[in-house]
């Protein structure tokens, strides 16, 4: 094989050619890439060899711009592969050979066809990319040349180019570029304006979604000339091009989100005309109008234009909402479970890393298959206005939900489908307003749960779900029981369909009456239990995950109640027989990993039974995945980091659920070097789970810490002291209550890192705007301990943090490590009595929040401490710092005879 020349490429005296040979070569190549049955792997190591040669990108932008005998399809397999290439190598490339590229793709901007024109922009983009305009500055005066041409394939070729442009780096365009008098935006944005009257489609549409790009930024030259970009806007509303039609909606829609003050002189008529939009017969156009309601909904307007289009645009919604023939819902939807799953069914998890203290909340009301659509956006859009307007919208919608409910014909399956889907939408927002007919509105929606259309069944599904806090109240009376019971054994019925839509959307609705309903659900434990096995036993992949879900959720909700022989011997044999099938490469180990967590919290000491296996299995998963980190092909598996985090999250739920009886299981495995080595690993959530981890073990055997406890501190303690705080919060959090723990269990051997720690500390108590609520608490809390187990070294500083402390502390709820950071205060003021003067009324605060201090020699304490400064204060200072307070905080010192 002839190799590629590189002699021509020398001095840029020389125009570099391409060798006939060289061309011909790689020409075929690309022939054989883009063919279907080629073989790409061998193909592409080829190219690879290729690629060594300096000038071969030089023969791929040839062959875009000038190999006019070479098919279209190959020139732009050439352009493509130039683009990736060049994203890589052009910073690194000679000179001379960039400009070569940059002349060829000049001159081919006003190719004849189009295909050649829009590749050469995707070239001309990805090189702004890497050297900037500064770097290229014949580009902008080329794109203004051919824009003001009138020939329309070199205005289109120039169009595409800056189109892409400011879709990539929009800030590019908006820069001062040295050399040039003004921003590059200013001198384009009058041509686009002007080709908003263009007669050409094409550039209408690229004219216009290049200015929807600089929206967000909002250049200083689109401020100026706001009222121009409206009225073109206006002018582009009634657009035969749908493209067009489309953009428009799409840039009033960001208008709304980013400077909605600019759309307020003329809401009234933009309303209008999305309504319109939202009918629109092209679904993106329509699509696209309806993402309007939303933002609007969310946008600080003076005055509300939109409640009395509610009439009007609610039915629009409610018809969009209903499934269309083409829907690709549709097309799986009567699949029963002997159809095997297909890959794509099988949607990536991600597991949420174990955080101590506040709710680290997942979005769990995710509507079956995720692909957004007209349909979805209506419902949201409804669910949006039900909590804007609440019940105001019900006069208009009720009677369109029960004329659609009312028919009872298989042609009208679908009408009847998108009013469930409607009650569903307005669940949240309208609930007062429904709540005199909510024991109808679910008794009418009991046997829909038994419909012959299994999207009837799987919609009723969810929209009972988002009744569930409803259907869980009224347990209480006699009715209302019987309604919760006909509920939760019309779900259990649809977890056991045929039709695999139906399963999935009744085990995640089960699952969320489960959270709302917890103790409830005891009397009906068995059944459910039956039910919900049988379903393991017979579903396939995809849905076996949610089954772990509900199973894991079930757990978290009736907690130890589960530690009957008679429960356990149907919930754990298929589980363990699952969990000793899978090898330890199979990801369908994460959810199992999962559901087990729950069950071992659940269990407590009950699942001491189960404990060996699971917990040597987990440390086995831990070794491997972190020797596949460095050596794969002696570990004998690929790298996956999940499985180190759930397998450190279900430690972590053993320890929980063991306590002290964990013991056994620590003191004979290298557990402490494993989590030694996790709390250092460079990934967050690895470190996020492994602190976890080391706070819960220091909870229940911190004796197996010990060997190794000064490291395990100082990494704890190096965690809080990151300057990208924001992105590691998580981590932080956990690092801070894993010191905490290990401190009221170390106690005096704590000290050699607390000065640091508090260092840490002090400043994130200072600045805790925008800091995540959880961390905040935490560091109070770790501060307090550390304060109770080193007053001595803490309390000297006090003076540095008493009023940002206090004030964290009187937000944290009653508990007992509140209780260990109010005996580090008592300490420190034992210690250090003026050091707290000057926050006096601050620790008053603190004080009062406590509902009820439960601890007696904790009470006693603080009433010594409020005491000593009542005597301390002479001279009415004292009454005068009670006078600073708001009455219902005196009311509460009260009890502390003071």
């Amino acid at each position: 094989m002839a190799s590629v020349s590189q002699s021509s490429g020398g001095g840029a005296t020389i125009m570099w050619q391409p060798q006939e040979e060289g061309l011909r070569e790689i020409c075929g190549l690309l022939e054989q890439q883009i063919s279907p049955n080629s073989d790409k792997p061998l193909i592409w190591q080829q190219l690879q060899h290729f690629s060594q040669f300096p000038d071969f990108n030089n023969y791929l932008a040839f062959i875009i711009a000038r190999a006019q005998g070479t098919s279209v399809e190959i020139r732009q397999a050439a352009g493509l592969l130039l683009k990736n290439n060049l994203r890589t190598a052009f910073k690194s490339m000679s000179p001379s050979f960039q400009q070569y590229i940059k002349s060829e793709m000049l001159h081919s901007l006003g190719a004849s066809d189009r295909r050649i024109r829009s590749t050469v922009g995707t070239v001309v983009s990805v090189v702004i990319q890497q050297g900037g305009i500064i770097g290229w500055p014949e580009l902008l005066q080329a794109l203004v040349q051919c824009l003001d041409s009138n020939d329309l394939n070199h205005m289109e070729g120039a169009m595409d180019a800056l189109s892409k442009i400011c879709e990539d780096i929009p800030q590019e365009l908006d820069s001062e570029i040295p050399g040039i008098a003004e921003r590059p935006i200013t001198v384009f944005l009058p041509r686009l304006y002007q080709f908003f009257q263009s007669p050409h489609g094409t550039l209408r549409k690229l004219a216009l979604g290049s200015i929807n790009q600089f929206i967000m930024l909002m250049p200083t030259a689109l401020l100026l000339s706001m009222d121009q970009y409206l009225q073109g806007l206006f002018g582009l509303a009634q657009d035969p091009a749908a493209d067009v039609r489309k953009l428009v909606c799409s840039a009033l829609v960001q208008l709304v989100e980013v400077r909605p003050s600019f759309l307020e002189p003329h809401l009234v008529n933009v309303i209008e005309y999305m309504l319109r939009a939202n009918k629109d017969t092209d679904e993106e156009v329509a699509l696209e109008a309806c993402e309007f309601w939303s933002a609007y909904s969310e946008a600080q307007l003076q005055s509300d234009s939109l409640r009395d289009f509610l009439p009007r645009l609610i039915p629009v919604l409610l018809s969009n909402m209903v499934y269309t023939e083409d829907d690709e819902s549709l097309v799986d939807a009567d699949e029963d479970e002997s159809f095997p799953d297909r890959d794509q069914d099988l949607k990536p998890r991600f597991h949420a890393s174990r955080f101590h203290g506040g709710d680290n909340e997942e979005n769990d009301d995710d509507d079956i298959v995720n692909i957004w659509n007209l349909r979805k956006c209506s419902a949201a859009a409804l669910d949006v206005l039900s909590n804007v307007y609440a019940e105001a919208i019900l006069p208009t919608l009720m009677p369109l939900i029960q004329a659609k409910l009312a028919t009872t014909d298989d042609v009208t399956w679908k009408e009847r489908e998108a009013a469930v889907l409607a009650l569903g939408a307005i669940a949240e927002g309208c609930f007062a307003g429904l709540y005199p007919h909510l024991s109808e509105v679910v008794q009418f929606l009991i046997p829909l749960l038994d419909d012959k259309f299994p999207l009837i069944r799987s919609i009723t599904c969810w929209t009972l779900s988002r009744f569930s806090k409803f259907i869980v109240e009224g347990i209480e009376h006699q009715k209302g029981h019987e309604q919760f019971d006909k509920v939760l054994m019309g779900l259990l019925r649809r977890i056991l369909d045929p039709n695999k839509r139906v399963q999935e959307a009744a085990c995640s609705a089960f699952a969320t009456l489960e959270e709302e309903a917890a103790e409830a659900l005891v009397p009906r434990l068995e059944i459910i239990l039956q039910h919900l096995l049988c379903a393991f036993g017979k579903y396939q992949k995809r849905n076996l995950r949610i089954v772990y879900d509900a199973i894991g959720t079930l757990a978290d909700a009736v907690g130890g109640e589960l530690n009957q022989p008679q429960y356990l011997n149907i919930l754990m044999p298929p589980l363990i027989a699952k969990w000793e099938q899978l090898p330890n490469s199979d990801k369908d180990l994460f959810p199992l990993l999962e559901c087990f967590t729950s069950i071992a919290q659940a269990l407590g000491p009950g699942f001491y039974q189960f404990a060996e296996p699971v917990f040597k299995r987990c440390l086995n998963l831990i070794q491997t995945q972190l020797l596949a980190k460095v050596d794969p092909s002696s570990a004998g598996v690929q790298y996956d980091r999940e499985f180190i985090v759930c397998s450190l999250d279900l430690l972590s739920g053993i320890a929980e659920g063991l306590g002290s009886g964990v013991e056994n299981l620590v003191a004979h495995s290298n557990l402490r070097d494993l989590l030694l080595q996790c709390c250092t690993d460079d990934t967050l959530d690895i470190r996020q789970s492994a602190l976890a981890l080391l706070g819960d073990l220091a909870r229940v055997c911190p004796v197996h810490l010990h060997p190794r406890l000064s490291e395990f501190l100082n990494i704890a303690a190096q965690q809080l002291s990151n300057p990208a705080l924001q992105e590691t919060v998580a981590v932080a959090n956990n690092a801070c209550w894993a010191i905490g723990e290990l401190a009221v269990k170390v106690r005096q051997e704590v000290s050699p890192i607390v000065m640091t720690v508090m260092s840490c500390l002090v400043p994130i108590l200072q600045h805790a705007e925008g800091i995540n609520k959880s961390l905040i608490e935490n560091c109070a809390i770790t501060l307090g301990r550390l304060a109770w187990v080193s007053p001595d070294i803490v309390s000297p500083h006090m003076g540095h943090f008493m009023q940002s402390w206090c004030t964290a502390l009187s937000m944290i709820r009653d508990d007992v490590e509140k209780e260990e950071a109010f005996r580090g205060l008592c300490a420190m003021v034992r210690a250090n009595p003026s050091g707290a003067l000057s926050s006096l009324v601050h620790m008053c605060i603190a004080i009062a929040s406590w509902h009820e201090i439960r601890s007696e020699d904790l009470r006693n304490e603080v009433c010594q401490v409020l005491n000593g400064y009542k005597q301390m204060l002479q001279n009415g200072a004292w009454d005068q710092c009670m006078s600073s307070l708001e009455p219902p905080v005196k009311d509460r010192l009260a009890k502390y005879q003071v």
